[in-house]
């Protein structure tokens, strides 16, 4: 009997905190450990990550985590993750040169790397797992074949069939995905986020064509916004350049500091004298192109900052020409709105690739269908993207030849349980699936408790109590002095304030005469009292922060 075990911790029905576990005769190894962008709605959140709690409980049967690109959606929680549990981390060059500088960053020192070719087979805790190149966003993004006794399950995500790609970290091996084919595929789990967009992404993710006639035709300086983690699409822009003899500057120090690793690692390397060096721009520079990086709706938080006249470096002026080279993604809709809107007031000639005129470098259908079938799994089951996503994908599939009861779509947490190569349930759920919130500044966790708090305070605003009393006998010496912020106009709040101050004397004088105060307990019941008074009278339910000071006279 060979048993088999397929789950999320992240990455379904949603966009980013990728998280796959394959379970092959209780090793349970680990396909990426990304993180997930928060939209402006969750305060103070920079990012997401899955909650291993599972893992940490089976840490014994953890084999190995496996990356297979260098995106934050694949990659990015690793260092989380070896804080938690030091597991082997299996991946390509140029992830492991990155992984190398997060984990100094995390000052973390215990942690085993090793390579993963391009495309080869690499023997990880007994088990065959081979690698095959694919085309992505970024350089040397692999997919991953893991072998079981029943067949192999493959794992593709973050990729485009493109025929034309000359780059040698960048192509696709058809070849060896063909080969994993014809060696027998249990499980094909293939990225599914638009598997409603028709035909193949490929040649509509290149912007070199829309980017050639702006750069003929822009009278001053060119300015573009990209995403970060588009380096495919940073590199057209370099060499479009280089094409027109224009000199680049980056904004983003950081994000320099990356191109340097990958020209350090023969990836890429902007021809030659096109970079400007830090410290050599000046914003009287003509004929140049300023690059605008970020991730998510950072590139446009960055943008807007000039265009409103708030950074140190860069003031545009009206013979410039600005490029939206980074159509808006879910949940940066808002931030990348407002910075159209400023540099439009600005005067400067907007140039904007729209979503339909550069798609991002995902799968579409026929990039679906395609590797499908090379691959001829028995069980084909999406991931990365939503239900929606996965429903599409499944039809996809029904559309050329998969029977229903070969198509599998689970939920996070969810354990599709497979015995001698047949699918057996789908019941069983890991119990208490959640997710950690992280500020980046901080680099901690921050629960979901901390996050309803400034939620109410973005809503519903805040009203501070402070008293003084006396430490020996406990009654009133000063005060109250209530403080409203966000709850009620404060000239329609006098009433509120004077009924709220005779509440609160009334309650510690009530706990002083019967000898029962205690600080603590006298600020539970003083702010469910305020709260409940509030809400009758406003309708609102602001946060009560209460604070009884005793002082020894």
């Amino acid at each position: 009997m060979n048993n088999l075990r397929l789950y999320a911790l992240g990455g379904l029905d949603e966009n980013g905190k990728n998280l796959y576990c394959v379970e092959v005769d209780g090793r349970i190894f680990v396909v990426n450990c990304g993180i997930k962008r928060t939209d402006v709605s969750q305060f103070g959140i920079d990012y997401v990550i899955c909650d291993i709690s599972y893992l940490k409980e089976n840490s014994d049967k953890v084999a190995a985590i496996i990356v297979t690109n260098m995106h934050d959606d694949m990659m990015d929680a690793v260092p989380f993750f070896l804080k938690e549990l030091n597991v082997p981390v299996y991946a390509t060059e140029i992830c492991l040169r990155f992984l190398r500088e997060y984990l100094k960053e995390d000052n973390i020192t215990k942690y085993t790397l090793h390579r993963l070719p391009r495309s080869g087979e690499t023997v990880i805790d007994g088990v065959t797992v081979t690698s095959f190149g694919l085309t992505s966003s970024a350089p040397d993004a692999i997919g991953v074949a893991i072998d079981t006794p029943k067949g192999q399950i493959v794992f593709a995500s973050e990729y485009v069939t493109y025929f034309d790609m000359t780059s040698d970290y960048f192509k696709t091996d058809i070849g060896k995905i063909a080969d994993i084919g014809k060696k027998g595929v249990l499980v094909a789990m293939i990225e599914s986020m638009y598997a409603d967009r028709e035909g193949f992404t490929s040649p509509r993710h290149c912007i070199t064509n829309l980017l050639r006639p702006v750069f003929e035709d822009a009278q001053g300086r060119i300015v573009i916004t990209v995403y970060g983690q588009n380096y495919f699409r940073i590199k057209e822009i370099f060499d479009l350049a280089g094409e027109f003899h224009k000199k680049v500057y980056i904004r983003d120090s950081k994000y320099r500091s990356y191109l340097n690793i990958f020209a350090e690692n023969n990836y890429y390397t902007p021809p030659k004298d096109v970079l400007l060096a830090p410290g050599s721009f000046r914003n009287e520079m003509d004929d140049c192109v300023i690059l605008v990086t970020g991730f998510g709706g950072r590139v446009f938080n960055g943008m807007y900052r000039i265009a409103i006249g708030e950074d140190e470096q860069i003031e545009l002026r009206e013979s410039d020409t600005v490029i939206i080279a980074s159509p808006a993604v879910s949940g940066a809709e808002k931030e990348a709105s407002a910075m159209e809107n400023e540099l439009y007031r600005d005067n400067v000639h907007v140039v904007k690739l729209d979503a339909k005129q550069v798609l991002s470098m995902h799968p579409s259908q026929e990039d679906i269908k395609m590797f499908l079938s090379l691959l001829k799994p028995t069980y084909f089951m999406p991931v990365a993207g939503s239900y929606r996503d996965f429903v599409n994908a499944a039809n996809l599939a029904v559309g050329i030849g998969f029977t229903p009861d070969k198509i599998i779509i689970l939920d996070n947490g969810q354990i599709a349980e497979f015995e001698d190569g047949r699918l057996k349930t789908t019941a069983e759920v890991i119990d208490n699936i959640g997710e950690n919130l992280i500020n980046e500044e901080e680099k901690k966790d921050i629960t979901s408790s901390v996050l309803r708090d400034r939620e109410l305070l973005s809503t519903d605003g805040v009203i501070i109590i402070g008293i003084a009393v006396d430490y020996n006998t406990k009654h009133v010496i000063a005060g109250p002095d209530i403080q409203s912020r966000g709850v009620i106009y404060v000239k329609d709040s006098e009433y509120l304030i004077k009924n709220l101050a005779k509440m609160c004397i009334e309650l510690i004088e009530e706990k002083a005469t019967r000898k029962e105060f205690n600080n603590m307990e006298v600020r539970a019941e003083m702010r469910e009292m305020a709260a409940r008074y509030v809400l009758r009278e406003t309708g609102k339910k602001p946060m009560i922060l209460p604070a009884i000071i005793e002082i020894n006279i």
